[in-house]
């Protein structure tokens, strides 16, 4: 009986072992799953977040690369813009005295009666009304074929105009005209830059002819004072040939005619030439455009898309490893499971 006991409680020891063993396997492949389960996901969110910075770094590299691409474009539009479109500069040169310019004056049947020059505006205009007066001038009388009218021969009577503008040097011309049977009583002048290169000239008749081609033709009526403050301008062109051009302003003063009688017959003609300031304007077109700033920003556009696309390489190449080694570690836990 004692041994049957002892053999029957072995064999229930023997059961509960088994038992136990069984719900430990249980345990530990329960453990086994939860854990690869564990493993796989955070894998799996890893991948997920990698994959998600790797998109948006090639999302910066494409928007990069556009700004640098527009930024090259409107860097040269802006270039080829201003080389087409120069900006005026102007300033202002100082002088003690100008050279001394040309005046020709288109008389007509017009008389000279007096030519003086006068230094601080001194001027005592009028001595004798009607009178030859002093001719006190530098002129040179000169004929040539009018540029504009073939076959029409013109006259004109030069003079050497003020020059020290510091002393506010003038010259003062008296003229008297007959009755003429002319609707409008006028004498046209002309001025030009150098009356020293007019007497240097070997041509004078084609040295006037040049002039009126490059210079306009004004006018002051019988009857008036006329005062004309002349100025300088000049213009450099994009040949880099340099023209000049008289600017003037003219005041006009009646003259008041007291003689009496067949003393008033004919027109009387007074005019003055003088300079406006001691500025000669400069004129030039200036390009603001400078080719090697947009040489610079260019070279630094293409440094950045060149540094731009290296990173798109390697952000490419890293995106490949971390594939390969996402699936080698997929192919291990699937060994591991297996």
């Amino acid at each position: 009986m004692l041994s049957n006991d002892q053999t029957e409680e072995r064999h229930c020891s023997s059961d509960l072992d088994d038992e136990n063993d069984e719900e430990q396997e249980d345990v530990n492949m329960l453990r086994d799953n939860a854990v690869s389960s564990t493993s796989l996901s955070s894998i799996f969110g890893k991948a997920c977040l990698k994959n998600t910075f790797s998109v948006i770094l090639i999302f910066i590299y494409l928007l990069l690369m556009s700004v640098a691409v527009f930024l090259a474009y409107q860097t040269i539009t802006d270039y080829r813009e201003k080389l087409k479109h120069p900006v005026m500069s102007v300033s202002f040169q100082e002088v003690q005295k100008y050279d001394a310019p040309g005046i020709a004056l288109y008389l007509g049947e017009a008389e000279l009666l007096s030519c003086k020059h006068h230094f601080h505006d001194r001027v005592q205009f009028v001595v004798n009304p009607g009178q030859p007066g002093e001719i006190d001038c530098i002129k040179e009388h000169v004929s040539y074929v009018d540029p504009y009218r073939n076959q029409t021969l013109k006259s004109a009577l030069v003079f050497r105009g003020p020059q020290d503008v510091r002393k506010k040097e003038l010259v003062f011309m008296q003229f008297h005209l007959n009755e003429t049977e002319e609707d409008f009583s006028a004498i046209g002048y002309l001025l030009f830059s150098s009356f020293q290169e007019f007497q240097e000239s070997p041509d004078k008749a084609q040295f006037m002819q040049d002039c009126e081609r490059s210079y306009s033709i004004w006018t002051f009526s019988g009857g008036f004072r006329t005062w004309v403050k002349m100025s300088l301008v000049k213009t450099t062109e994009k040949d880099r040939s340099e023209s000049v051009e008289f600017r003037q302003e003219s005041t006009l003063v009646r003259y008041n005619n007291r003689r009496h009688g067949s003393e008033q017959s004919g027109q009387w003609f007074f005019v003055v030439f003088e300079w406006k300031d001691p500025f000669i304007q400069e004129v030039q077109d200036i390009i603001t455009a400078n080719q090697w700033n947009t040489i610079a920003i260019l070279c630094g556009v293409f440094l950045a898309l060149f540094k731009a696309a290296e990173f798109a390489k390697l952000s490419i190449k890293w995106m490949i490893k971390i594939k390969k080694r996402q699936q080698k570690l997929k192919t291990q836990e699937l060994n591991q499971l297996s």
